[in-house]
């Protein structure tokens, strides 16, 4: 069997140009160049100008994306240390819904998961619609948004034919009935067990809300065994990076 270490953060790609971008992307692209990461999943990179920046403090990595107007399609890019055989590229449905803000309507249907093949290894990386709200109960305005999303991403999953690691920020939290119901039709084990502590920055958040896992390292197939598991939180994002050593 063979070690792989996979990495996925959401990078925080917005506000464009402020925040200190530059030093921000520099400093997490730096941080995967000298770990023993072999694969990374990032999300949120918005522009080819984050990707440069990314790309120029990862020269091990080989960066997976499917090329849009502005950027990487969905902000979706896959950097690995190992050969890549094929990359592609699908889009979540938008259904209309009225009651979500506008900004999500608009950018709802630039979601969707980026799919990197590695010989015998497929790598999928999703971002789904953020919950302004944090809630994600049955009558939640955006359940039947993430329901539609979600019931795509497990339908993809079911199509593909290597054993498979999906990571991503899902945007939705680890106890609520989306997250059951999307393992459940996915047929998907969670590398981190019934262990997921939050992997949102509390700091980040309004007074009265409270952090949730809703960033995950899923995996399909017999022959992933994970070895270990670990939340990093020294990256400068508003999210946690998951790491999830595997033996494949």
């Amino acid at each position: 069997m063979t070690r792989l270490t996979v990495a996925s953060l959401n990078t925080r790609g917005v506000p464009l140009f402020s925040s200190n971008l530059r030093s921000r992307y520099i400093a997490i692209a730096e941080a995967f160049e000298t770990s023993d990461a072999d694969v990374v999943n990032l999300q949120e990179v918005l522009t080819y100008y984050h990707l440069q920046l990314l790309r120029r403090s990862m020269p091990s990595y080989r960066a997976s994306f499917r090329p849009s107007a502005a950027g990487p399609a969905g902000g979706l890019v896959t950097f690995s240390r190992h050969p890549v055989t094929a990359a592609t590229y699908r889009r979540f449905p938008s259904p209309s819904v009225s009651a979500l803000p506008r900004i999500t309507r608009l950018t709802a249907s630039l979601k969707g998961v980026l799919t990197t093949t590695l010989p015998g290894l497929a790598i999928l990386n999703a971002h789904l619609s953020a919950n302004h709200d944090g809630d994600w109960s049955l009558t939640s305005r955006y359940h039947r948004l993430h329901q539609a999303q979600l019931t795509t991403l497990a339908q993809y999953v079911g199509t593909v034919e290597e054993p498979a690691v999906l990571t991503g920020d899902f945007n939705i939290a680890r106890d609520s009935s989306l997250y059951r119901d999307f393992l459940g039709n996915s047929r998907l084990a969670d590398a981190f067990g019934d262990d997921c502590p939050p992997t949102f920055h509390q700091a980040y958040l309004p007074p009265d809300r409270s952090p949730h896992c809703i960033d995950f390292v899923l995996l399909s197939g017999p022959t992933l065994t994970v070895e270990s598991t670990h939340l990093e939180d020294s990256y400068p994002s508003d999210h946690l990076g998951l790491i999830v050593r595997l033996l494949v």
